[in-house]
């Protein structure tokens, strides 16, 4: 997921998610589907927010499924007006292709 936020790319991030994802964004409302989660993205990124994660865990419920949680911290908004937004995170990842 670090990779794919560096590269600055909407697309490169958002095909992350599944086509079904229930996306729960850090800033704006709930949404669902790949192409909500490329929207966020392009705005989101405009923002240029560096990040940091705080704190958090990985349990493995499967072969092939971790359920990673934490907490991080975004900078937003201009570099003299930079705000930090505490956001927390829960993503699935699932293996595919041994991937």
């Amino acid at each position: 997921m670090s990779k794919a936020l560096q590269s600055g790319n909407p697309a490169t991030i958002a095909n992350l998610y599944t086509e079904d994802v229930a996306f729960l964004p850090t800033l704006e409302a709930i949404g669902s589907g790949r192409v909500k989660a490329k929207a966020y993205f392009v705005h989101f990124l405009q923002k240029a927010p560096p990040g940091t994660i705080r704190e958090d865990i990985e349990q493995s419920v499967g072969d092939n499924v971790i359920i990673h949680s934490g907490l991080y911290d975004f900078d937003l908004g201009s570099a003299r007006n930079r705000k930090v937004a505490h956001a927390r995170f829960t993503l699935v990842w699932i293996g595919i292709n041994g991937e």
